[in-house]
Order: structure tokens, then C-alpha cells, then sequence
């Protein structure tokens, strides 16, 4: 008896030493030491007062905490007005309230999340990505919690799917699986796409784009903070770049990051449409009679049946620019496939601006395009 009051005693003196609570706190709850003097409590005490707010949530809260907050740095200095439309955390009272108006458990990395930031206003830019053609336009906003309840689905095809996105261009959102039903596993994160060819009008085709939230919104800040997407007039375009997709011809280089579009892709009938992002750039160090002008343009487009199409034509989208040392043009275009993947090349022929007889062509790397893993509705 004696030696179990000294050990619970021993115990008790330990777990009231507080130095050891910093490292949860700063582990679990991502407290800094300037935190720390601005509450003027103990590291005991932060961390039993956090856990007794958030403790349902510490296999996820510190993942996504670090992702909000290295999303609003990176905000804040590409996107500043993108700040303003995110809204600010919700009480655990409101998710259980989403709860009961859904009939459905939400997952607690989602709810983790909502406890750091409820999703943003609708508004334009979308805090999930932006894609621009010559006549389409998508920008993708991260549904408040309130929103995402009211289209809730429940009907066949879409059955207890919870909307995570919406464009509020194109009507496109993501869902996640709140039930492994109709086929989808539970939290399963997808595009939604109208099976064409079937009779009936429920049955769709699912893009994946996540096994779970966490994975599917850290995979996605990833890619913004490390610079994977690029920022183009205040917006996050998703364009995935491949590092290898480089080719330099002489002085110029032309590289290329490519998208999937589901909102204008189909399974049944096939056709899956891809847009592609070039940029030739020039080398600063290039001498300026090396300064010179694009005439015309050789593609050579094989799909995954290995069927081969060659285009040949003037200029690039209508254009015939010039390139000059240290210049950079970048264009946008597309290209539709009806098999899941493809893949293109081919080169630029430039004249020289100083040497008008003078042609050479410019190598465009081998780009390749495939579609997301997708699954067909067993509704």
C-alpha cells in the first residue's frame, strides 16, 4: 500500500511538471511560446484546456492546423484578396447541429477543419482552384459548413454525398462519400459526371479525387505552398507541371503543365478533355540578334491505342509571337482524347528577326495526359 502511494504520489508530481506538457502542446496544439506569454498560463494547463475544446480531434488538429496556416502565408503574399473570404472557425455545437439536420456523422478530420476555418464565402477566386479557357471558367470555393448541409444529397446516384466545393460558374462541385454506398467508399472525395449513355438519369460516373478530407486538403495546400500550382492574375490555376516536360532548343526553352477538366468530360461516350500550359522563354544571356518570331506550329497527338494524329498550322492560338532575351510567352490551349490518356509532342518553327531567311525549329517535350481513377455509379 505504502509503495502504491508513493509511485501515485510520484506520478502526481510529474504530471504536474510542467515543462513535459510543452511538448504536447506544442506537438498536438501547435502552441508557440508567443502564444504562451500572450495567455500567461502554464503549459499544463493550455494543453488540458485545449484538449477539453478539441481533444476528439488531436490525431488531426496540429495536420491541419500547419495547412491553414501555411495556406494564409501563402495568401498573403500571392493571393492578399483571396484572405478576406475565408470565415472564421464554427462551435462544436454547429457541426453537431449539421449532424442532426443530415441524418449523418460527419468525419472528424472535416469537422477538425471547420474548427480552424469554415470554409470561405462564395465568392471569386475559389480557395480550391481556378481553370480559364477562351470560352470557360471555373473557380472552385470551399463550401462554410451551412452551405455544404443545405446540398446534402440524398438522391439516387449522389446518396449521402456532402458537397465540399462549388463553382459557382459551372454548377461543378466535389462531394465526399458520408456512406460506402452505390459504390463509393466511405469519404471517398469526387467529380461528379453524367453517365450519357445510360437510361437511366442517376446514374453517374465518379472522378476520384481523395481517399479522405485530410488527405485530399493537405495533398492539395501541398502542391500551392511548394509552388506546384501556379498564380496567374491572383488565382491558384491547377496546372501540374511535370519536371522533366523541359525541352531547350539553342537559347529558347518551352516547358508545359497540363489539367484534366471533368466538367467537360464524359466516360460513356468517351471523352476526356485535357487543357495544357506552355511557356517559351528565352535565356537573358542570349545574345539580341538571337531575338526571333514564331511562325507556325507541328503537333503529333497519340492516344493510348497508339492511333497518331499530326496538326500542322500558323502561329500558336491565333498568335505569332516574338521572342527577345529574357522574354517569356506563355499561351493556353487544349485537346480532347477518347481513350483515358495520351500524350503529345512536336515542335515550333521561329525566323529570326535579324536574319529574315533564316528557320530553325524549337523541340515541345513530350507531354503526357491522363485521367483521374474513376468508378461508375452502382446506383
Amino acid at each position: 500500500i505504502y509503495s502504491c502511494c508513493y509511485l501515485n504520489r510520484r506520478l502526481n508530481q510529474l504530471s504536474s511538471h510542467d515543462p513535459l506538457w510543452k511538448r504536447h502542446c506544442k506537438k498536438y496544439w501547435l502552441i508557440s511560446e508567443k502564444e504562451k506569454s500572450r495567455r500567461n498560463e502554464s503549459w499544463r494547463s493550455i494543453f488540458i484546456s485545449t484538449y477539453s475544446d478539441l481533444g476528439r480531434y488531436i490525431r488531426y488538429y496540429a495536420t491541419l492546423k500547419k495547412a491553414w496556416d501555411d495556406l494564409e502565408k501563402y495568401l498573403g503574399q500571392w493571393c492578399p484578396r483571396m484572405i478576406g473570404s475565408l470565415k472564421e472557425s464554427v462551435r462544436e455545437e454547429d457541426l453537431d447541429a449539421v449532424e442532426a439536420q443530415i441524418h449523418c456523422k460527419l468525419p472528424d478530420d472535416y469537422r477538425c477543419s471547420f474548427r480552424i476555418h469554415n470554409g470561405q464565402k462564395l465568392v471569386v477566386p475559389g480557395l480550391m482552384g481556378s481553370m480559364a479557357l477562351s470560352n470557360h471558367y471555373r473557380s472552385e470555393d470551399l463550401l462554410d459548413i451551412d452551405t455544404a448541409a443545405g446540398g446534402f444529397q440524398q438522391r439516387l446516384g449522389l446518396k449521402q454525398c456532402l458537397p465540399l466545393t462549388f463553382c459557382i460558374h459551372t454548377g461543378l462541385s466535389q462531394y465526399m462519400a458520408l456512406e460506402s454506398v452505390e459504390g463509393r467508399n466511405k469519404y471517398e472525395i469526387f467529380y461528379q459526371c453524367p453517365d450519357q449513355m445510360a437510361r437511366n438519369p442517376s446514374a453517374i460516373v465518379m472522378f476520384i479525387t481523395g481517399t479522405s478530407y485530410l488527405e485530399w486538403f493537405t495533398s492539395y495546400v501541398n502542391k500551392v505552398v511548394t509552388g506546384g500550382y501556379p498564380i496567374i492574375r491572383d488565382q491558384i490555376f491547377r496546372y501540374v507541371h511535370d519536371k522533366e516536360c523541359v525541352a531547350t532548343t539553342g537559347d529558347i526553352t518551352v516547358s508545359v503543365s497540363t489539367s484534366f477538366l471533368p466538367e467537360l468530360s464524359s466516360v460513356h461516350p468517351p471523352h476526356y478533355f485535357f487543357t495544357y500550359r506552355i511557356r517559351i522563354e528565352m535565356s537573358k544571356d542570349a545574345l539580341p540578334e538571337k531575338a526571333c518570331q514564331l511562325d507556325s506550329r507541328y503537333w503529333r497527338i497519340t492516344n493510348a491505342k497508339g492511333d497518331v494524329e499530326e496538326v500542322q498550322g500558323p502561329g500558336v492560338v491565333g498568335e505569332f509571337p516574338i521572342i527577345s532575351p529574357g522574354r517569356v510567352y506563355e499561351y493556353t490551349s487544349c485537346t480532347t482524347f477518347s481513350t483515358t490518356s495520351g500524350y503529345m509532342e512536336g515542335y515550333y518553327t521561329f525566323h529570326c528577326l535579324y536574319y529574315k531567311d533564316r528557320f530553325f525549329n524549337v523541340t515541345i517535350p513530350r507531354f503526357h495526359m491522363v485521367c483521374p481513377t474513376f468508378k461508375v455509379s452502382t446506383a
